[in-house]
């Protein structure tokens, strides 16, 4: 069979962001709503008042240490090995064009990509280490943007106290942030409220960016009754219902139950061709 070279796309956001997926594993369509979320896909973005830069906007200091710690994973054992810790914890590179080159690396979409699918698998560790439960994707953004510690916090005071106000656990945060943590008029926001916008923010992001059918409702043994599965483009709610019952029985073998707070992202027809596009790209068909 002929497969349509994969020259023309190899070098778009989106084709970076699927090989990142299937390298880590970390969730497709995760990775593409976090950098339509972040930077609207413009690899080349820039923060106006943060050192942030590229899809996923790293700041320097968050760069360094995800390319320290993963770098040599995917042939940039040159640039993790440049990266020393201070006695500060603060993380340096002594020759300035290798600065440059590195932090360079933030605006091409493929390094991007891993990096942050990277940062995204250590936080999933971390996040269900400390709350014994699956990370679901609004949990690993919360990582991203009040950092492990921060979101570890966070979530456990959510588990606990979702009528908590916000800007009390974070005041650094908040007042950096303050369309996030109040409302208009300037009423705080509990976090319990800030999570939600937070998921609408990030489903959202995915939607815009392509992905379509988001199901975030909580599945037992199969589909639990009254679960919402949103269709894909054109289909019809029992047909949704239908794959990601099918879906399930693949994945589980028709036994093992899916983890409570999973949730199902339907690909796009044209997410399974880039996919295929790039497996065939990589030997795998």
């Amino acid at each position: 069979m002929s497969v349509t070279p994969v020259a023309g796309v190899q070098g778009t956001v989106q084709s970076a962001i699927a090989l990142a997926s299937a390298r880590t594993g970390i969730d497709f369509n995760y990775l593409l709503g976090q950098a339509q979320v972040e930077s609207g896909l413009n690899a080349q973005a820039r923060a106006p008042t943060s050192s942030a830069r590229g899809l996923y906007q790293f700041i320097e200091q968050s760069w360094l240490s995800v390319v320290k710690n993963h770098g040599g994973e995917h042939g940039l054992g040159w640039a993790a090995d440049a990266i020393q810790t201070g006695a500060n914890g603060r993380l340096t590179v002594s020759d300035p064009a290798t600065r440059r080159a590195i932090l360079g690396l933030r605006n091409d979409p493929q390094t991007a990509a891993l990096m942050a699918a990277e940062h995204a698998a250590d936080n999933k560790a971390g996040i269900e280490a400390t709350l014994g439960r699956p990370a679901t994707g609004t949990d690993l953004y919360m990582a991203h943007f009040l950092g492990l510690g921060g979101a570890r916090k966070f979530l456990s005071v959510l588990e606990a106290n979702p009528d908590r106000i916000g800007a009390g656990l974070f005041p650094a945060a908040a007042n950096a942030n303050r369309n996030i943590f109040y409302g208009p008029g300037g009423k705080p926001r509990t976090v319990g409220e800030i999570y939600e916008r937070f998921a609408a923010r990030l489903d959202n992001g995915a939607g815009a960016a392509g992905a379509t059918g988001l199901a975030s409702a909580t599945l037992g043994e199969g589909i639990a009754d009254g679960a919402e599965i949103i269709p894909g483009n054109g289909e019809s709610q029992s047909g949704a219902v239908r794959w990601a019952q099918a879906t399930l029985d693949q994945l589980n073998g028709g036994s093992r139950p899916v983890q409570q707070g999973a949730a199902l992202l339907r690909p796009s027809p044209d997410n399974a061709r880039l996919a295929y596009l790039l497996l065939a790209s990589l030997g795998g068909l």
